[in-house]
């Protein structure tokens, strides 16, 4: 384990503070129910179709929906080198693991034979994405009227050298001695629907690591709320 310090972040936030902050639901008129979370540079938009008929029909469930992620970065969207258009491997696994990170809300009982399609698009990034996708996400189920347990928040702690740090962006996200853990929690009850780890840490910082997150994701959740108190404000 490295002995090294981390003294100050780049950006000059504390370690356990988030990036600034910005959601809004409703955003695109012809979805069923639509989303925009932006923290830091990395911004995600989500839009919801369904529940629809699945077509073709051999991929249906007969006792209840199907829920189904698709996530793109458009081509200039990140820090790093252009973005290869269309999908790839690894949006179809973020695909997955968005979904996984949703589902213990959702209720889709009521809908065999259907689909639910949320298309995820990234216009800019800077770290953090499948973060900000669940929390964009959530957000646009919700907006769509279907029936959820409760919204899902998300951010990525991780270890920068010796430090606990909160919403890693890009430099510490590819820091040599860091160590990126996106986590995604039910607000309601604390609980875990995403849990992953690139890199290493003791059990004892792991745990400093989740406890932070969860703090954290209390005021992402206050976010999403209002965001949705706020569309339904304007609308009376």
């Amino acid at each position: 384990m490295t002995t090294t310090t981390y003294k100050k972040r780049e950006d000059g936030r504390k370690f356990n503070e988030l990036r600034p902050v910005e959601a809004e639901v409703g955003i695109i008129k012809r979805a069923d129910g639509s989303a925009r979370f932006k923290i830091g540079k990395t911004e995600a938009l989500a839009a919801v179709y369904g529940p629809r008929e699945l077509v073709p029909r051999f991929m249906q469930n007969p006792k209840r929906g199907i829920l189904r992620v698709h996530y793109n970065m458009m081509p200039f969207s990140g820090s790093g080198n252009r973005v290869k258009p269309g999908g790839n491997r690894r949006s179809k696994e973020l695909g997955v693991v968005i979904r996984d990170s949703l589902m213990p809300v959702i209720n889709l009982n009521e809908f065999p034979n259907a689909v639910v399609d949320i298309f995820i698009e990234f216009p800019q990034t800077d770290a953090g994405t499948r973060c900000a996708a669940i929390t964009a996400a959530a957000m646009a189920l919700a907006d769509a009227g279907l029936l959820m347990t409760d919204l899902v928040s998300s951010v990525a702690v991780g270890r920068i050298a010796d430090k606990i740090v909160v919403d890693l962006d890009y430099s510490e996200d590819s820091h040599e001695e860091g160590t990126d853990i996106p986590i995604a929690i039910i607000p309601s009850t604390g609980e875990i629907s995403l849990l992953q780890m690139d890199g290493f840490m003791t059990k004892k910082q792991l745990f400093e690591a989740i406890n932070e997150a969860k703090e954290a994701v209390k005021h992402l959740n206050a976010v999403q709320m209002k965001a949705l108190k706020n569309k339904y404000k304007a609308e009376e």
